[in-house]
């Protein structure tokens, strides 16, 4: 479904931090703001090529349950995060929120960053991790973001050795100036995960993309998750 038509939320769900998803629709990876470093595009200038990603193997490890949301389940800290549709594989740093309200962007495009104001993966609610496109030097580590499809699996590692397994569900291009910010940060009564990062036209005049992909997941059970063969040794990349 898109966001905006059905992933809606009952205004209890809605507290003080209203005003903090206000100020993150504005700017919320906009991946160039912080960092400085959003500078290619390869729909307009060409300058990066999608081609075919690496092989990067499913993770090993005991796939962890989705919590009861009646229960208060004290989730692993996020370590790692791999993508096998699109040969990601990276370490997970922490971002804040900035002076300005704002969320913090990663300092490198080489790694993602899961922000800490969202629930750890696999809690109950909307989990938040981000990551760059590009920057001059080259792809960033959600290069190939856009690529994902309904259906891709993506693997959290958490600190305690547990893997939380998200399917995609749908990928999204939202014009920043129209950013859903309730529909990305708002609360949801299951363990969601939001993979955000730039695209759309790159603005030269700015020194930023005019829009954000978003990537919605939701955590599979152990069960769905092995079926697809978590414990595999590595996934072929096609894209």
């Amino acid at each position: 479904m898109k966001a905006g038509t059905g992933r809606h939320s009952s205004p209890a769900s809605r507290p003080a931090r209203a005003g903090l998803i206000a100020a993150l629709a504005g700017s919320l990876v906009t991946l160039a703001g912080g960092a400085g470093i959003i500078a290619g595009n390869w729909h307009d200038r060409g300058a990066y090529v999608a081609g075919p990603a690496g092989r990067v193997a499913v993770p090993h490890g005991q796939v962890a349950a989705a919590p009861d949301a009646e229960q208060d389940v004290q989730v692993p800290r996020p370590a790692f995060l791999v993508i096998p549709a699109i040969g990601v594989r990276t370490p997970l740093i922490r971002l804040g929120t900035t002076m300005q309200g704002t969320l913090q962007v990663p300092s490198t495009t080489s790694v993602a960053g899961w922000y800490t104001a969202s629930p750890r993966p696999g809690a109950i609610g909307s989990s938040i991790i981000a990551g760059h496109v590009d920057s001059y030097l080259g792809p960033g580590i959600f290069f190939r973001l856009h690529l994902l499809r309904p259906g891709d699996r993506v693997y959290v590692g958490r600190a305690n050795g547990t893997i939380a397994v998200f399917k995609v569900t749908e990928v999204e291009k939202y014009l920043k100036a129209e950013f859903p910010a309730e529909a990305v940060y708002g609360p949801e009564p299951y363990p969601g995960l939001r993979l955000i990062t730039c695209g759309g036209v790159f603005d030269y005049d700015t020194g930023s993309y005019l829009s954000n992909i978003v990537v919605y997941a939701d955590e599979i059970s152990p069960s769905s998750a092995h079926a697809t063969g978590t414990q595999a040794g590595s996934a072929v990349i096609h894209r």
